[in-house]
C-alpha cells in the first residue's frame, strides 16, 4: 500500500468551511482602538428614501449584518424601517448587473460622501451663473484640467550649481 499509516498532521484532512461568514476574520473585525460601545450618533442618523449609503459591516453587531459580498459597496435607500434600511445594491454576475435589495440595520450603513464634491460644484456653478447673468459676461462652468506650472527662476544664494551626471561604466575583469 502506498499510503502511510502515520498521522499526516492536524490540518491534513480539513477542508474549506462553507459557512455564511467564511473568510471574514479580518473583514468584520473592529479597527485598532475602535472597540467598545457604539456611539449614539450611529443610531440617531436620519436616512431617507433615495439617500446614497455605504455598507460597512460592524463586527460588534451580528443582527442585521449583510452578507460579506456587500461590505464596502454603495447603494441607494429604497425603504426605511424603525431599526433598519432597505438598500438597492448592484451586483455583477457574469455578463449582467443585477440590482439586489437587501435589508441592513443602521449600525452597518453610513451616508456616502461620493456626491459631496458634485453638489459643492453645482452650488458654485449656480452662483457663478447668477453673477455672470447680472454682469452680462460669459463664464465657462466646465472643469478644466490642471495646466503646467508657470516658469520661474531658482535662487542659488551665491552657490555655484553642481553638475550631476552618471559615472562612466568601467569593465573590471
Amino acid at each position: 500500500c502506498s499510503f502511510s499509516t502515520r498521522s499526516r498532521g492536524k490540518g491534513a484532512d480539513m477542508v474549506n468551511t462553507k459557512g455564511y461568514r467564511r473568510g471574514t476574520r479580518y473583514l468584520f473585525s473592529r479597527n485598532f482602538r475602535k472597540h467598545g460601545v457604539e456611539h449614539l450618533s450611529t443610531f440617531l442618523k436620519v436616512y431617507k428614501v433615495g439617500d446614497i449609503v455605504d455598507i460597512k459591516c460592524n463586527g460588534a453587531f451580528q443582527k442585521g449584518m449583510p452578507y460579506k459580498f456587500y461590505h464596502g459597496k454603495t447603494g441607494r435607500v429604497y425603504n426605511v424601517t424603525k431599526r433598519a434600511v432597505g438598500v438597492i445594491v448592484n451586483k455583477q454576475i457574469r455578463n449582467r448587473i443585477i440590482p439586489k435589495r437587501i435589508n441592513v440595520r443602521v449600525e452597518h450603513v453610513k451616508h456616502s460622501r461620493c456626491r459631496e464634491d458634485f453638489l459643492r460644484r453645482v452650488k458654485e456653478n449656480e452662483e457663478k451663473r447668477r453673477i455672470a447673468k447680472e454682469t452680462g459676461k460669459k463664464v465657462n462652468l466646465k472643469r478644466q484640467p490642471v495646466g503646467p506650472r508657470s516658469g520661474h527662476f531658482v535662487k542659488t544664494h551665491k552657490k555655484e550649481p553642481e553638475l550631476v551626471e552618471p559615472i562612466p561604466y568601467e569593465f573590471l575583469a
